[in-house]
């Protein structure tokens, strides 16, 4: 028998633009929260510094 996730159909979308699939893929797997934390506390950083060293 053949396993009924590889035979379902795929979701209905808005003119076929968009598919969502639930199989994960092989990598780093980061929190979101880290990814905005760190360019936003980055341009922080560089606001104080260029506040604070230079008169």
């Amino acid at each position: 028998m053949a396993d009924k996730k590889t035979n379902a159909a795929l979701p209905a979308s808005s003119a076929g633009l968009l598919r969502f699939f639930e199989d994960e893929t092989k990598g780093v797997k980061v929190d979101p929260r880290i990814v905005l934390a760190v360019p936003i506390s980055l341009i922080v950083a560089s606001w104080l510094l260029d506040i604070l060293l230079i008169p």
